[in-house]
């Protein structure tokens, strides 16, 4: 724990948070803001109505967007806010912004190489890194980490924070939740990859506008606080001696490192998603995979960062991150407040584990070795059981080493692959300058060597 802690503590606060934020910027200028330009195009495009093969764009934002909205949209914000004040929210927004430049480019480059695979369409890093670089065995690499990452280890963890929730709240054994919340894993996964787009399709929207009224509530209760806590965000983003929290480079810290936590921009998971769905050009997914970005972190982690400022919690307990949520839960709505809390997580941490399990068979058909899915599947239920009774220091410790392995294996690959993922880009841009709706062909790219699914009059059909 000691090896592990210090190297995450190296690659999170220091090589990876710098890496991703220089590459964010970069594509930001590069792709003239369109990460802040094209917000409104992409909640248009989002509910496009397409040829009916693949799945839709919105399946593909849920699936993404659920696999994020995790417990960390809980803890992982209040923790934030422990440790760094509340001025941290201020930049996790600033990230989040910066981030959506690289999600942009990483799910635009996944739609350009994505590959036909049993009737649906496939691709990610691992995908683009064969077929864009020619480095299969990057790809090989990349697709055993996000595997072991989302497929088993994150899936450890979300699901022991549904059980110890349950525990604690009903005095539920972790064993019973953990054959629960097995059999109710299984009977998603073995649907298939379209059960899985219904089953997010569903729960993500439904538990995300509960969880927003209820954050709405809480601060149309205290609405004449607004501009206390907004000067109090604002202030302590910039304070040198943080009254809560700690010094500036705390803060920013804090911030950036739960923001990029939440949002997973840049770490190469959300293309696995992205590229699933169908559409007559690559930015436009692009476009929507961003705006699960945007919904995690400016919307669902802002409003949990809401409910503990305006609760006025702060500084009168000594819990830290859920624990922190559910007291300011339970101080504005008491015993449903606890329940509530209760529910989103399970609803949070289960969209996760959906999406989790998601990313890993994507990435098994990218090693095309389809016996490896029966001991796949085996093995993401048991590690769902064993994560359901075990602590999770440990798994965390060791997720966040491989989430760290992903983003630096991605980042690279993304700014190798820079020249066709701007022409696509830039290319959407001009086209929609003009009035025009955009369709991409392999025209658009200098180079078009390893693209596969689209032609001189673009996306094959399946």
């Amino acid at each position: 724990m000691n090896f592990l802690g210090t190297l995450n503590n190296l690659l999170w606060s220091y090589v990876l948070i710098a890496i991703l934020l220089l590459s964010g910027l970069y594509f930001t200028f590069k792709l003239r803001f369109a990460n802040v330009t094209q917000i409104k195009s992409m909640f248009k495009i989002m509910f496009e109505k397409t040829d009916g093969k693949g799945i839709s764009p919105f399946q593909a934002f849920c699936i993404s967007a659920g696999s994020k909205v995790g417990t960390g949209s809980l803890a992982g914000v209040a923790l934030a806010i422990s440790v760094g004040g509340p001025g941290s929210i201020f930049w996790m927004w600033v990230l989040a912004l910066i981030a959506g430049s690289l999600s942009l480019v990483e799910n635009t480059l996944a739609q350009i190489y994505k590959r036909k695979k049993d009737g649906i369409y496939v691709g990610g890093p691992a995908y683009y890194m064969e077929m864009g670089m020619n480095k299969k065995k990057l790809g090989i690499a990349f697709s055993i980490l996000i595997t072991v990452t989302y497929g088993f280890i994150f899936n450890a963890v979300q699901a022991n924070t549904i059980t110890e929730a349950f525990k604690e709240s009903f005095g539920i054994s972790q064993y019973t939740g953990a054959i629960f919340l097995t059999i109710l894993t299984g009977i998603v996964i073995y649907g298939g990859a379209n059960r899985i787009a219904k089953v997010s399709e569903y729960i993500v929207p439904a538990m995300g506008v509960i969880y927003l009224l209820v954050a709405l509530f809480i601060v149309t209760r205290h609405y004449q606080l607004i501009p206390q806590v907004v000067g109090l965000i604002m202030t302590n983003a910039f304070s040198s001696n943080a009254a809560i929290g700690g010094t500036l480079g705390v803060i920013v810290m804090e911030g950036v490192k739960r923001g990029l936590f939440s949002n997973e921009a840049g770490m190469g998971s959300t293309p696995n998603a992205g590229a699933s769905a169908s559409t007559n050009h690559p930015f436009k997914q692009g476009l929507v995979q961003t705006l699960g970005v945007y919904t995690t972190t400016l919307v669902i982690c802002s409003a949990t960062a809401f409910i503990i400022l305006f609760s006025g919690v702060l500084g009168s307990t000594t819990s830290k991150g859920i624990g922190l949520t559910h007291a300011a839960m339970t101080h504005e709505l008491g015993n449903f407040g606890s329940i509530f809390l209760l529910a989103c997580i399970f609803l949070f941490a289960y969209s996760s584990i959906i999406g989790n399990y998601y990313y890993g068979i994507i990435n098994i058909a990218y090693i095309e070795k389809d016996f490896i899915l029966k001991p796949f599947r085996i093995i993401a239920l048991a590690m769902v059981f064993w994560g359901s009774v075990k602590d999770a220091p440990t798994v965390w410790a060791i997720a966040d080493l491989f989430m760290a392995f992903m983003a630096l294996f991605n980042i690279y690959a993304i700014l190798k692959l820079r020249k066709p993922a701007t022409e696509c880009i830039l290319h959407y841009l001009d086209e929609q300058k003009k009035g025009k709706d955009p369709v991409f062909t392999i025209n658009v790219l200098s180079d078009s060597k390893g693209v596969e699914t689209w032609d001189h009059k673009g996306e094959i059909s399946l």
